[in-house]
């Protein structure tokens, strides 16, 4: 069954990356939770989106005591979340202000997973495949997935995929195709298309058998899916 996974939480009824977002996000009946995770100047993992605050100050300068009350920790975040499953990405590209190339975000964030959150409901993916390669060696438990934005030739996409051992992968929509989908399936990858907002078109991806649409509206999504039976 095509699961439907909160983009920052529902992100469209409430300010994303947030608690209220994830809260609003179960009661929407979303199966799955996605949010950002990067390191605040203290070491502490943080859920937000950029790199820097609206203030201009680059987050990881700034101690998470200081940060805007709006901005959770990953504790926190993953706490609220529930009997949902939790999408974390990892933000540590190279073209990023407070890139690490250590990626010290990934040991932070798979102790916290076993904490708070168990290896059973959790997804580590980012843009950065090595970022999340990286965790294999923390923990080899840990499903893994690689975030797509460009994609010239889906076989070579697929089999990147696959050589860093990923588990699931998640082009941007305009990337999938009924094609991509079943080529992706008969490689062993799931796929988690990410942002989707129209019913028609998340109509359309559950037809094709996706795994999972990424999606701002969680419960017009529920509705879709739960209408196609699918």
């Amino acid at each position: 069954m095509t699961q439907v996974i909160a983009h920052r939480g529902a992100s469209q009824a409430a300010q994303e990356n947030t608690l209220i977002a994830f809260r609003l996000a179960q009661e929407m009946g979303a199966d799955w939770v996605e949010l950002d995770a990067r390191r605040a100047a203290d070491g502490v993992v943080v859920v937000h989106h950029d790199a820097h605050l609206p203030d201009g100050r680059i987050l990881a300068d700034v101690s998470s005591e200081e940060l805007p009350d709006y901005i959770p920790s990953l504790a926190e975040a993953l706490e609220v979340c529930e009997s949902m499953n939790v999408n974390i990405e990892i933000k540590n590209l190279p073209s990023d202000p407070d890139y690490d190339q250590d990626h010290l975000v990934v040991y932070a964030v798979a102790g916290l997973v076993q904490a708070y959150l168990g290896v059973e409901r959790a997804l580590i993916t980012s843009f950065n495949i090595d970022a999340v390669q990286r965790i294999r060696s923390v923990d080899p438990s840990l499903r893994c997935g690689w975030v797509l934005y460009e994609m010239t030739d889906p076989a070579s996409a697929i089999g990147r995929a696959l050589a860093h051992e990923m588990d699931t992968i998640h082009p941007w929509d305009v990337l999938v195709d009924s094609n991509f989908v079943k080529r992706a399936h008969q490689a062993g990858l799931q796929v988690y298309v990410w942002a989707v907002d129209q019913r028609e078109r998340i109509a359309e991806l559950t037809k094709m058998g996706v795994d999972g649409i990424c999606t701002n509206v969680p419960d017009l999504a529920r509705k879709v899916i739960d209408e196609l039976g699918a």
